[in-house]
């Protein structure tokens, strides 16, 4: 596994925003966030993009509902994006308010 995730690290994806404008968008951070989580660092991928965790939850819960079609599957799959949206947007919010999307 130390092999894979040390061959991601040196395969990042540039972003395009911070490429071309030199600001962040509000996905930057992602990558890094999803990196520090498999080498086991929740606080440290949650300190780089908040939003990471109820993400995952989001697409593993959505799987398992198109699988096992769960009663109120629907509704929690709506309120887990609201959430996740709301989580992106506030965090980049932040970012901007405390002149860190430089």
């Amino acid at each position: 596994m130390e092999g894979v995730i040390e061959w991601i690290s040196r395969h990042l994806l540039t972003c395009p925003s911070r490429y071309f404008l030199h600001l962040d968008c509000p996905g930057c951070g992602l990558q890094r966030s999803i990196l520090a989580l498999l080498q086991g660092d929740v606080e440290g991928s949650f300190r780089l993009y908040p939003a990471t965790l109820p993400m995952i939850f989001t697409f593993i819960f959505t799987a398992l509902h198109l699988k096992y079609d769960f009663k109120n599957g629907a509704l929690i799959i709506k309120c887990s994006y609201i959430l996740t949206v709301a989580v992106i947007i506030t965090f980049y919010i932040y970012k901007i308010l405390n002149h860190k999307i430089f």
